[in-house]
């Protein structure tokens, strides 16, 4: 499996509940989150929330009084076995497809889901369907 979903990146100050106020959008709005990261320093962050959502939201968020920057990311299975964040990081590189934002997990031992920004998605999606 691979396919587009949006990303959205939102800097949240480095305080208590500050999470738990920005996720109570994403439930108010029944939209399912696929994936988050942060990072922070000693006074804010940024959170990262992947979405499989067919309509953008980064105007609902901005309307709640968040900063927002929308990026498509690609969603891909893939198997869970060693080298293969290698062959697809190779498979990508080989072509000139700069990796610019990368997260994801597995834990089953069968399949991972990684989700990844590139320089070049279409062509990377054309080149990864070769892995999946």
């Amino acid at each position: 499996m691979i396919k587009l979903v949006r990303q959205y990146s939102v800097f949240l100050p480095n305080t208590p509940g500050a999470m738990n106020k920005f996720l109570e959008h994403f439930f108010r709005k029944e939209i399912n989150i696929i994936g988050i990261a942060s990072e922070l320093t000693d006074e804010a962050g940024i959170v990262r929330i992947t979405v499989d959502s067919e309509n953008p939201i980064s105007s609902v968020l901005t309307q709640e009084g968040f900063t927002t920057v929308e990026t498509p990311m690609i969603l891909m299975e893939l198997m869970d076995k060693p080298g293969m964040l290698f062959r697809m990081s190779t498979l990508l590189s080989e072509n000139g497809i700069n990796i610019t934002t990368v997260y994801g997990t597995t834990y089953t031992g069968s399949v991972g889901h990684l989700l990844l920004n590139v320089t070049d998605t279409p062509r990377a999606m054309e080149l990864l369907k070769e892995l999946v």
